[in-house]
């Protein structure tokens, strides 16, 4: 045995340890934004509901990828290589910018998120979206730009104190809320709405929720990458079951103990970060300055990571030569610049374009998750295309479990398009649409032909898209 087999077998971790590490990956930001949101849109019944099919479909979302990540171990490229695998290149350069650009979003969340946390100390911010908001954000963008050409590469400290800032308050919310618990504040809130019995209402509460699970579950693709440190194979699939369901549990037990405290009305009408307000009413302004500062801490360390995953996104396919040449271009400490230029600007955009809108953190997490939609989705399809070509399924046991699995995945995803609404996919082609500038660039770039028939029509939809939804921003059919 070589030093470096030694070194890789001392690596290796244990299944209480693997599915801390998967529980972590898992847990941001979004569980502290889920009273109000879940308040505005459900009652108990609704919420159940919406939970149920999250959480099977992100279940079998994880699996797609754990799955994918065991039988394409070539494709290690991220999330963009299985779209492209499996439905062509113009297919999988979209995956790649899609996602790069719902992980900007989630970053300009970030901001807005930290500005309203900290508006009970300076009202000026606002909800994240007054103009001081928009400046104090802006800075903050462009030091992160700083630090990380300076070389912050390593967060692990960083992350570390996320972690706990983020675990310790979450858990202290769920027992107090739980010891609080009144039940007849819970079942007035357990229809929802008008308070009445309907299917179709429960349907459309449920629906309503869908994007906040989709926000909450983001990054759930990670949980596979740590399968590489399992010391047994059978605990990666372990840890991703116990792991997800300890999350899904978290996330549950925050929306229904909340119920439990406040009416619904209340609830929807409350400020966020809205775990905060929820826990306020509780034990007064004690409650409310610890969660946000949890809340502080927490995001920014996560503001950290995804500024470098949404460099990454661009990076890495520009090394394979999948994106224009200039977005590999690294400084003298190895950060990869313009990629980080790309990102820090989109998020400076979306920033202004806050100013304009109407709940700016609600919609940048529905445009986060927006986007982001389509490349699981179509991570999802190839899984399920892998299984009805029989490719990697020689021995063909494994074969029924996972079109199951991945056919359910594919389902889901598809609902959640759906539940996004028309006017989010338009909003999404704009983002998309300039895309096609950089997917030029890069095939000309190579000698390659630009668009095939088929992804020359792609195109032209995706335009089309873009140029609905401006006409649609510019006449007020599309609210933001």
């Amino acid at each position: 045995m070589t030093a470096t087999d030694t070194a890789t077998r001392d690596q290796k971790v244990s299944l209480p340890t693997l599915t801390a590490m998967v529980i972590g990956s898992m847990i941001g930001s979004g569980v502290f934004l889920l009273p109000r949101r879940f308040g505005t849109e459900a009652g108990v019944a609704g919420a159940l509901i919406a939970w149920t099919i999250a959480g099977v479909g992100m279940l079998m979302l994880a699996f797609v990828f754990q799955r994918l990540a065991t039988r394409k171990p070539d494709l290690d490229a991220g999330i963009y290589a299985y779209a492209r695998a499996g439905f062509g290149d113009y297919v999988g350069f979209n995956s790649a910018f899609g996602f790069w650009a719902s992980a900007c979003a989630g970053n300009t969340s970030y901001w807005v998120l930290i500005m309203a946390t900290t508006s009970a100390l300076f009202p000026a911010l606002g909800a994240g979206d007054t103009v001081y908001a928009v400046i104090a954000s802006s800075v903050g963008v462009w030091l992160f730009f700083y630090l990380i050409l300076r070389g912050v590469k390593e967060a692990a400290v960083i992350n570390r104190i996320a972690t706990f800032a983020k675990v310790i308050p979450i858990l202290v919310f769920i027992v107090i809320a739980l010891i609080s618990f009144q039940a007849d504040v819970f079942t007035g809130n357990f229809w929802g709405g008008d308070g009445v019995y309907s299917w179709t209402s429960l349907f459309e509460q449920a629906k309503g929720t869908m994007l906040i699970t989709v926000f909450v579950f983001l990054g759930i693709e990670g949980a596979s990458v740590y399968s590489r440190f399992a010391r047994k194979r059978e605990d990666v699939g372990r840890a991703t079951v116990i792991g997800f369901l300890s999350v899904l549990a978290v996330f549950m037990l925050v929306t229904m103990s909340s119920y439990g405290v406040m009416p619904q009305s209340e609830l929807a009408e409350v400020d966020q970060p809205s775990m905060a307000s929820v826990l306020e009413s509780v034990v007064g302004e004690w409650g409310s300055v610890f969660i946000r500062l949890g809340v502080i801490l927490s995001v920014l360390g996560a503001y950290l990571a995804w500024t470098l995953m949404a460099a990454e996104i661009l990076y890495i396919p520009a090394k394979a030569d999948d994106m224009p040449k200039f977005l590999a271009r690294e400084n003298a400490n190895g950060a990869p610049v313009t990629a980080l230029i790309m990102a820090g600007g989109l998020v400076q955009l979306l920033l202004i374009v806050l100013l304009f809108a109407s709940n700016a953190l609600d919609f940048m997490l529905d445009l986060t998750a927006a986007l982001a939609l389509i490349p699981y989705l179509l991570a999802a399809g190839y899984a399920l295309k892998l299984t009805v070509t029989r490719e990697t399924y020689g021995d063909r046991r494994s074969l029924i479990p996972d079109m199951v699995i991945s056919a359910v995945a594919t389902v889901y995803t598809l609902f959640l398009v759906y539940a996004a609404g028309l006017d989010h996919l338009m909003l999404s082609c704009i983002l998309y649409a300039p895309g096609a500038v950089l997917y030029v660039i890069a095939r000309r770039e190579r000698g390659l032909r630009v668009f095939t028939p088929a992804e020359a029509v792609l195109c032209g939809l995706i335009m089309a898209g873009a140029v609905a939804g401006i006409v649609g921003l510019t006449t007020g059919a599309i609210e933001i």
